[in-house]
């Protein structure tokens, strides 16, 4: 049956949209609006394309989908007469009105209404300019609002990132104070036992042994091993023993100073040997001011290059110097964000941390201080999740030949089938009141489908919660140009 090029004004009642319309404003609709048919299998609008026409189904099955990770989802199929699509925001006069938010497909032969957006946009105001700024001003409302709370989630989750980062900083900081204020003691103390064995009593090529000898036990101290304390009190004890029968006093304060530097009794021998008959107490506790000058300095470099590289992790964090589009190794980003949590994961608290990498992965084109956002948000709900036990794990791999995949578990008691149909809807959390903004994974969601065409899954039972970030391999177009 084919049907007319515009439907009269009393068939167009019939529709709920246009039932409560005046005669001249439903005479204005049949006047310009073109019915159009559609076979199965066409598409009526698509996403991303110009809204061009607001559309009202007048027969047939129509299914609307969006893309997520490259992949059409369906999130609505309907036979019902009078529901609309399309342009739908035609009355807005920002960007976000121009392009089709979803694609919708004819399932069956249908037939559709189909209004120039442009023209019906300027006949609406004209018709209901007060609705039209009551719906701008509450679009325009949330948006903020969202924009707002958003940006306050961003500003919470750096907040907590900072704290951490401000007592990683302090550690070693403090570390590095102490071994410097410990060294100046200690050069002085070496300064006088130089005097000691340098005022005649030791020979010149006896006083050259014990420098080089200094210089070995310095190499030593710069590579020695870590002992297990059962390890080390053995060596200790032997040590003490060998300084008392060598009538060096306090011989078990020295002792550990030795064994700590990597320093054993065939080491002490050297040093009896290299000082003759001169007496062996100056020049052992000389090196024995060597040694620990020198562990203090290990200390110290140790201590600033800690500092060093949580600087490094918190501007690949921030990403502070980089462009905000860019191809980036997701790795980086991944251990960026884990420095950044260190005072509440790993050594010293009860959970811990498994990396599994794939090393072998490509660079991919991305916001890395957006995706640096995800691993936060994700990251943060797992150790909430876990209560301060339990394992984080952190997995890179290939998905497919088109995409990669970063899966960040944890053994939390899991999230109920009824909250994870919902854990990426705005404001919905299952936090405290004044614990938690709901955007968290809402703003996860977005970055990872909407900015960079990937998606996120899902999987939880009790002691395995696994969300999956998965992210094309490729550039998208449209962000290259930007």
């Amino acid at each position: 049956m084919t049907l007319p090029a515009h439907l009269p004004a009393d068939e167009l009642r019939t529709l709920f949209l246009f039932a409560d319309l005046s005669d001249d404003q439903l005479a204005w609709i049949a006047e310009h609006a073109d019915v159009v048919e559609v076979p199965a299998g066409a598409d009526i609008v698509r996403e991303g394309e110009p809204a061009s026409c607001f559309h009202v189904l007048l027969s047939g099955t129509i299914s609307m989908s969006r893309l997520v990770g490259g992949e059409p989802v369906e999130t609505t199929r309907t036979d019902q007469r009078g529901v609309y699509f399309g342009a739908v925001q035609f009355y807005l006069q920002d960007d976000s009105a121009r392009l089709y938010s979803s694609t919708v497909r004819a399932i069956t032969d249908c037939a559709v209404l189909a209004l120039p957006a442009g023209d019906f946009a300027r006949q609406f105001s004209a018709w209901f300019p007060m609705a039209v700024h009551l719906l701008e001003g509450m679009l325009m409302g949330l948006r903020r609002g969202n924009s707002q709370v958003a940006e306050r989630e961003r500003l919470l989750a750096l907040g907590k990132l900072s704290a951490g980062l401000t007592h990683e900083l302090n550690n070693p900081a403090a570390a590095a104070v102490r071994a410097a204020d410990a060294l100046r003691d200690k050069v002085t103390g070496m300064r006088a036992k130089l005097a000691m064995i340098a005022d005649g009593r030791i020979a010149g090529d006896q006083l050259k042994k014990l420098v080089m000898a200094q210089d070995e036990f310095v190499k030593k101290v710069r590579h020695a091993p870590e002992l297990s304390p059962l390890e080390a009190a053995d060596r200790e004890d032997e040590l003490a023993d060998w300084l008392d029968d060598h009538g060096v006093g306090s011989g078990w304060d020295l002792a550990p100073v030795f064994v700590a530097g990597g320093l054993g009794v065939e080491d002490l021998e050297a040093v009896r040997t290299a000082a003759g008959d001169a007496p062996l107490e100056g020049p052992i506790r000389w090196l024995a001011y060597t040694v620990e000058t020198e562990s203090l300095i290990r200390e110290i470099i140790d201590a600033t290059t800690r500092i060093s590289d949580l600087v490094g992790a918190a501007k690949q964090y921030s990403q502070l110097d980089r462009a905000p589009y860019r191809w980036v190794d997701v790795h980086e980003g991944l251990k960026a964000t884990l420095v950044m949590f260190g005072r509440k994961i790993g050594e010293n608290t009860g959970i811990r941390i498994v990396k599994d990498f794939d090393r072998t992965l490509p660079q991919i084109p991305a916001y890395p201080a957006e995706l640096n956002q995800v691993w936060t948000n994700i990251i943060d709900n797992a150790i909430d999740a876990m209560n301060g036990s339990g394992t984080l794990t952190v997995r890179t791999g290939r998905a497919d030949e088109d995409r990669l995949f970063v899966e960040i578990g944890d053994t939390g008691p899991g999230i109920p089938p009824d909250v994870r149909k919902r854990i990426f809807d705005p404001f919905f959390t299952t936090k405290p009141v004044g614990h938690g903004t709901g955007l968290g994974l809402d703003v996860t969601y977005r970055v990872v489908v909407n900015r960079h065409h990937g998606d996120i899954q899902v999987e939880s039972e009790p002691g395995n919660t696994r969300f999956r970030v998965l992210l094309p391999l490729t550039e998208d177009p449209e962000d290259a140009r930007r």
